[in-house]
């Protein structure tokens, strides 16, 4: 069961990051969110598997959300590995 009713009372936006292995996607994800997120959420706390922590690599894809006064945004980072 929802958790509760989502009201759109802004326009969303899709938004991900893709690149190649060690380019920074989820180090550039991490900074977006602190520059237009009303709160910043910290590079280590994008990637969640103790695999991906113990590694240092995203093997997941991750979303994040922020917003700005007249934007929604859910932003994917996406691993860079070709074997994810």
């Amino acid at each position: 069961m929802a958790e509760g009713k989502f009201e759109r009372n802004k326009p969303h936006v899709n938004t991900g990051t893709i690149g190649h292995v060690d380019h920074g996607k989820t180090t550039l994800t991490a900074a977006i969110t602190k520059y237009f997120g009303k709160s910043a959420v910290k590079y280590d706390e994008i990637d969640k598997a103790p695999e991906e922590k113990e590694r240092g690599i995203t093997i997941n894809s991750a979303h994040v959300e922020y917003e700005t006064e007249s934007r929604h945004y859910a932003h994917v980072d996406c691993p860079g590995h070709a074997d994810y």
